[in-house]
């Protein structure tokens, strides 16, 4: 591995394959080129799916024991290079160092989780003689699995989406194709290098680096796939699902987490976890915190220390350990929070810090005055932008929280259990983190959202099951 411009190859089943056509990887900070991948075709593309079908139907269903030997080795690869993929992770995509190091920590806990629940992928005996006329038989279930997986991953965590659907797929004896978003590809590439030096049968595994436009439709499309799992936006996601056709589908989608903060509620911490919980990764997290619903007694209070601490964070050289935040993921996306910044600001909306530009970076910022129909209120912002808003009781910012078309995850500060409980039954998100912001998670749970936010459910053993299928043996027996 290298982190120098060297013309990176792209991974077809388990071969190093070059292409004429490229793609220049740049980092976001200063624009720098990093390296160049290959812009694959629709040929290749099609090349890595038929080969993994040709894989899985000629080959043995390989051993778990032998699943779990080699997502173990890839983990110690990539534990024994943690620098190099951490400076991979900070260079072309938006994380500090500091962040792209806990990435790397993850994914090899994803690795290691999923080599452990390999030996976990158990059946049932089935009681036939609950019915009359039964007696006579016996049987169980089975898993077995779906066979090409198609995985297609979103920037924001280069490294860790990848493992997240990689490893389950491998653990449950599926091949898989990835197909990385285009502008960070190089840790999905690293990934496939630890894998395929672990001993990962080569047709196994494929990563295709290309333009979506190119290689989408054919990857959506193909029939040997079985199940496509994607992580992006709500928009993109509404179009695979019109051209998968008959196929199992695990998606996260957009979001727009709510965090309620309540009278009783210890402020201190409140303001810490949701300071993090915003302008991590600068804001572009799937679970990033982007409205608060403060309850009115404490609102003021809370957004003066929310205010003053947000100031404090140090944006700038993502490589350096003393930087909070780095640049938002390229100065295309830094204009479009900016002008869904102005708009709200038109419309009445004050911002209270932040609200600049330069470049690819976005200043830490937090509005008040939000109008509810604005876009950076309703709609995803994936950057780092707040919104605090006054709410009369915990009913009504549990409505506001309910009110836009996503439901990833949710928070709520409160010491009163009852309250809690009222707001896991009634907030329509597929988790409520409780005295902590939405932003919370151990890779083991189940992950994923209701509404726009997606179809499903990651987390390894949670994934497992839905790139697996049930299949039922029963035994008539002689009388």
């Amino acid at each position: 591995m290298t982190t120098g411009v060297t013309g990176q190859k792209m991974l077809i089943a388990g071969e190093w394959k070059e292409k004429d056509e490229t793609i220049e990887v740049r980092d976001p900070g200063d624009n720098s080129l990093i390296d160049t991948v290959p812009a694959a075709s629709a040929s290749d593309m099609n090349e890595a799916i038929e080969r993994a079908k040709q894989e899985i139907d000629q080959r043995r269903r390989l051993p778990v024991h032998k699943r779990i030997e080699i997502l173990n080795r890839a983990a110690d690869n990539v534990n024994e290079q943690k620098e190099t993929f951490a400076t991979i992770i900070a260079r072309e995509g938006s994380k500090t160092i500091n962040e792209a190091r806990d990435e790397v920590d993850r994914t090899i806990q994803i690795l290691r989780i999923s080599a452990e629940e390999a030996r976990r992928i158990q059946g049932e005996t089935i009681s036939f003689d609950q019915v009359p006329g039964s007696e006579n038989r016996v049987g169980y279930y089975t898993h077995f699995p779906i066979g090409v997986v198609g995985a297609i991953t979103a920037f924001n965590d280069p490294l860790n989406l990848v493992a997240h659907k990689v490893g389950p797929a491998l653990a449950s004896g599926n091949a898989v194709v990835v197909k990385p978003t285009k502008v960070t590809p190089l840790s999905a590439l690293y990934l496939g290098e630890a894998l395929i030096e672990a001993g990962l049968p080569s047709a196994l595994l494929s990563v295709v680096t290309g333009k979506g436009s190119e290689l989408g439709v054919p990857l959506v499309k193909h029939p040997d796939v079985g199940m496509i799992s994607f992580t992006g936006g709500l928009e993109t996601g509404e179009q695979i699902t019109e051209k998968t056709g008959v196929k199992k589908l695990r998606m996260e989608l957009g979001s727009n987490c709510p965090v309620i903060v309540l009278n009783d509620a210890d402020l201190k911490s409140a303001v810490e976890n949701t300071v993090s919980g915003s302008f991590a990764a600068a804001g572009q997290n799937c679970i990033s915190v982007q409205r608060v619903f403060i309850e009115k007694d404490v609102f003021d209070d809370f957004t003066k220390q929310f205010v003053k601490q947000t100031k404090q964070l140090n944006m700038g050289d993502k490589r350096s350990e003393s930087t909070d935040m780095g640049p938002m993921i390229s100065e295309e996306e830094a204009k479009r929070i900016e002008q869904w910044v102005n708009e709200a600001v038109e419309d009445g909306a004050e911002i209270l810090c932040g609200g600049e530009r330069r470049g690819a970076y976005y200043t830490p910022t937090v509005l008040t005055n939000v109008p509810k129909h604005a876009k950076i209120a309703c709609e995803e912002a994936f950057a780092p932008v707040v919104s605090l808003f006054p709410a009369e009781d915990l009913e009504e910012a549990i409505q506001q929280s309910n009110s836009v078309n996503y439901g990833l995850q949710a928070g709520i500060f409160t010491p009163n259990i009852d309250k809690a409980h009222e707001a896991i039954e009634k907030l329509d998100v597929g988790g409520v983190i409780v005295n902590d912001s939405s932003d919370y998670r151990v890779d083991a749970m189940p992950f994923g959202g209701v509404k726009g936010s997606g179809i499903g459910r990651e987390g390894i053993r949670f994934a497992i099951e839905s790139m697996t299928e049930k299949k039922v043996a029963c035994f008539n027996l002689a009388k």
